[in-house]
């Protein structure tokens, strides 16, 4: 690292509880922020319905989607900025952006004077800038954590960080039955505090990260050498050049952003219409304990796959001396076993088993998470110091196939019910809430087997990634293969 008049601490013993773990528990805790705001509009669909005179989530499909189109379209903008300047200051204005439009959707139907503050159309701008506001989130800590921490441990970095996003996204169900359903809380009272609690986290955070490890007066010599030991490539500032238009046409490039999109294009139906279907088609009570589970189930095993896929992916980096097959495998079952998960959702909407669906949607959510880590540490591998905008790229293209799939499952619904309304004889007005079950089987059928399909696509995908193969730019081109295979 380069010289620094920074005083280290002198202890020659390396700490159980470092500098890196607590830079690692700090994007843990965003992590699950941001989880917890993302979860947060799908789990109030009802009482936004309500208070836009809408008659079922598939009403909602544009405003959904608008998230996950900002989200997509300014993952390289915000990536790009942390490789430039630091991802500290990126990592604090996106918080704080994306916390403001969280507070602003309280106000979604409130009227004063008779004038309605945030109506349908104000919905989905907001929508929107909240998307950009989260946008560059994970790029960011994930190169965060490319200057924290050596080669072993980044497999389990990028674990614990998924895994922390999906017991959040995974409890938020309960956290809305509690305080809303429960206590009675207001909903819109819920989205400020969902909102001031970023702020908070902005605080802290800027007082105890440092970009580098070198920049840190608390950090030990003993952990600054352990960290440089094990730590392979150039961790300074990208730079604009034409390395970075060379790294979008990589082959590594290429195969990550086609294999997340397909993995983005399945799993966002547990985020978006999950809480819907449960309520909707298998009349899962709100106010019930046990639909609180199932609602989350997917995010809270996949918070177990996301542990396990991490430990699993360093584990066989330190036992192969290699990245390919530890990063490849769980890739490759992770997203099969996900595909063959949804086939057996397909059986139980066919039987009308909520006991059944509920378990394997959770299964979906768990094998497509054992892929989570392998995939950000695959990032890392291949993009050294421009490991947040490789991040950026994919992340773009796999959430506008979120963004892609999020409009297409309501289409569909939508397509569904007016089909089973004009089948009956009946406007889509006179359709009741009791008759969305008959009206959407179709359409979830439908949905369903599409998400089967492109999950079995991903696995063969994943066949073709090569870990050792850094991209142009990343800083890891001159490191030889055994080199960069060395434990720390």
């Amino acid at each position: 690292m380069a010289a620094t008049t920074v005083d280290y601490k002198a202890s020659t013993t390396l700490p159980k509880f470092g500098q890196r773990h607590m830079v690692l528990l700090m994007v843990c805790i965003l992590s699950m922020i941001t989880y917890l705001d993302r979860a947060a509009f799908p789990n109030a669909s009802r009482q936004i319905q309500a208070a836009l005179g809408l008659n079922s989530i598939d009403d909602l499909k544009l405003a959904l989607t608008a998230f996950n189109l900002a989200y997509a379209l300014f993952e390289i903008p915000t990536g790009m900025l942390g490789d430039l300047f630091g991802p500290r200051l990126t990592l604090i204005r996106i918080v704080l952006w994306w916390s403001f439009f969280t507070g602003l959707t309280a106000l979604v139907g409130y009227a004063v004077a008779g004038v309605t503050l945030v109506n349908f159309g104000v919905l989905v701008v907001i929508r929107f800038l909240f998307g950009i506001g989260e946008a560059g989130a994970y790029p960011n800590i994930t190169r965060a954590l490319f200057n924290w921490l050596p080669l072993a441990e980044r497999g389990w970095a990028q674990g614990l960080v998924w895994t922390s996003a999906r017991i959040m996204g995974g409890l938020t169900p309960f956290l809305w039955l509690i305080f809303v359903t429960k206590a009675g809380i207001d909903w819109r009272i819920v989205f400020l505090g969902f909102g001031l609690l970023g702020v908070v986290w902005c605080f802290f955070f800027s007082r105890t990260f440092r970009n580098h490890p070198s920049e840190d007066p608390h950090i030990t010599r003993a952990e600054l050498d352990y960290i440089d030991k094990g730590r392979t490539g150039d961790t300074g500032h990208a730079k604009l050049d034409k390395n970075l238009l060379r790294m979008l046409y990589h082959p590594n490039t290429i195969l990550l952003c086609a294999m997340y999109f397909c993995q983005n294009f399945g799993w966002y139906f547990n985020l978006n219409y999950l809480p819907s279907i449960m309520s909707d088609h298998f009349e899962v009570p709100s106010g019930d304990w046990l639909g609180a589970l199932f609602k989350g189930g997917p995010l809270l095993l996949g918070a177990v796959g996301c542990y396990l896929g991490g430990w699993f992916t360093d584990r066989m980096v330190r036992r192969w001396n290699g990245k390919t097959a530890a990063r490849c495998i769980p890739g490759v079952l992770g997203s099969f076993l996900a595909g063959i998960s949804y086939l057996g959702c397909l059986w139980s909407l066919q039987n009308h088993s909520v006991v059944g669906f509920a378990l394997f949607i959770a299964l979906t959510g768990f094998f497509n998470d054992l892929t989570m880590a392998p995939t950000w540490a695959t990032v890392q591998d291949v993009g050294g110091k421009i490991s947040a905008i490789v991040a950026g790229t994919m992340n773009m293209i796999g959430n506008l196939g979120g963004a892609i799939v999020t409009y297409l499952t309501g289409a569909i619904l939508t397509h569904s019910k007016e089909a089973y309304a004009a089948s009956q004889g009946l406007d889509l007005s006179q359709l009741a809430r009791e008759d969305l079950r008959s009206a959407f089987y179709d359409g979830y059928q439908l949905n369903i087997m599409m998400f089967a399909g492109v999950y079995i696509l991903s696995s063969f995908i994943w066949m073709f990634i090569r870990p050792e193969n850094p991209v142009p730019g990343s800083g890891l081109e001159s490191i030889s293969p055994i080199k960069a295979k060395e434990k720390p």
